[in-house]
């Protein structure tokens, strides 16, 4: 994976780039939707490719693992060829859904022992084997496993957490080098940078990643979690603040996990090249839209006769095709379409919000056009 950086904003420290996959380029400041178990719900394939305009889209190791399986997975020749998507595709480790949906885990340097949340079967993720399974779902870019440290955590929780993170990359680190793509197509690796909100925590984590992998053409780019898990935003954007200068520019650096509108621009403005969230498909299916001219609550009466476009300004044929009365009669009737147009709507606003900070970081006006934009779009209509 080669990635090149192409314009700088001169206010910010915004920048626009391009990487390339054997599945295709991406450009950056890009916005991945989230296709946990396969699919973006309620999206078909047809409509992220040519209305929302996805140029990668997410897969989670933990629900992959186990679902389909990895027998399935193997025998079809990965996730690509399982869901008929030829665009990349990045993975999660799956360390998030771990610490968030499995009730009982022990967590040790071996790694992860947890319960299955669909039937309370035991399994492990170490080092080792999450790369194997990586490596059988195929994606383009794979993400290290971590332990994802809660944002209230206190500071020596979070410091030995780190140093199991760092332990457990290490070993990731080592077994990606060892091990090769099983479908004739070639994978990167992302180290995942942790600390909570403690600063020396998080230069100590940047200090150990870059060391350890330094110009391996085996990492893509640099990951940075455990933000936006219930720290103040403010804290997330100090950490940003301070952690992406310390990242290569030669390689592209994502936010997981993150988030409204305003958090991705706030992101963009710092420094950050990728993003992913559930918001878009989670809040559309119970009735959020995101619009340049703020948020809208469907299932608001205010919309029950207004019978103009949902969005004029939409960048999706569904924003043209349909009334807001018609959205708003489906999401009280309870109807499944209701959530499809809703989803569909807010994926292509967030893959136009980054078009359109492209463009302004390339016209050299991207801080002041945010900070105009950030207010617009997170009113409420």
């Amino acid at each position: 994976m080669v990635f090149r950086e192409i314009a700088k904003d001169p206010g910010s420290r915004a920048r626009t780039g391009v990487f390339t996959t054997d599945h295709g380029e991406v450009r950056t400041p890009i916005f991945m939707p989230v296709g946990t178990v396969g699919s973006v719900k309620g999206v078909y394939h047809r409509d992220l490719k040519e209305d929302v305009k996805a140029e990668i889209i997410l897969g989670n190791t933990y629900h992959l693992y186990l679902r389909p399986g990895l027998d399935t997975l193997k025998k079809v020749g990965g996730l690509h060829k399982f869901e008929n998507w030829d665009r990349p595709i990045l993975t999660d480790s799956g360390g998030f859904q771990v610490f968030s949906l499995t009730k009982i885990r022990k967590i040790t340097e071996e790694g992860c022992r947890f319960q299955s949340h669909i039937d309370g079967s035991r399994h492990t993720f170490t080092s080792e084997n999450n790369v194997d399974t990586q490596r059988v779902i195929g994606a383009d870019i794979m993400m290290a496993l971590d332990e994802c440290c809660p944002g209230d955590a206190d500071e020596k929780y979070a410091a030995k957490s780190l140093k199991l993170t760092q332990g457990w990359l290490e070993r990731y680190f080592k077994h990606f080098c060892e091990t090769e793509p099983l479908y004739g197509y070639n994978q990167v690796m992302f180290p995942i940078i942790q600390g909570c909100v403690y600063p020396e925590l998080r230069k100590r984590a940047v200090d150990h990643a870059v060391s350890l992998v330094g110009d391996s053409e085996a990492v893509g780019g640099f990951a940075i979690g455990g933000l936006a898990v219930g720290e103040p935003t403010e804290k997330m954007y100090e950490m940003l603040e301070l952690v992406c200068p310390l990242l290569p520019d030669n390689r592209p650096r994502y936010l997981m996990g993150v988030g409204t509108p305003a958090n991705i621009l706030e992101g963009i403005a710092r420094g950050v090249d990728m993003f992913d969230c559930v918001m878009p498909t989670r809040n559309g299916r119970n009735g959020m839209l995101f619009t340049w001219n703020g948020i809208m609550n469907m299932r608001n009466s205010k919309w029950a006769e207004d019978f103009s476009p949902i969005d004029p300004d939409g960048a999706s044929f569904v924003d043209r095709t349909y009334s807001r009365a018609y959205l708003h009669h489906l999401f009280i009737a309870k109807e499944m379409f209701a959530a499809m147009i809703a989803s569909e709507h807010n994926l292509a606003f967030y893959l136009d919000l980054v078009r359109e900070a492209r463009l302004h970081i390339e016209a050299g006006d991207f801080a002041s056009w945010k900070d105009v934009t950030v207010k617009r779009i997170s009113s409420r209509l």
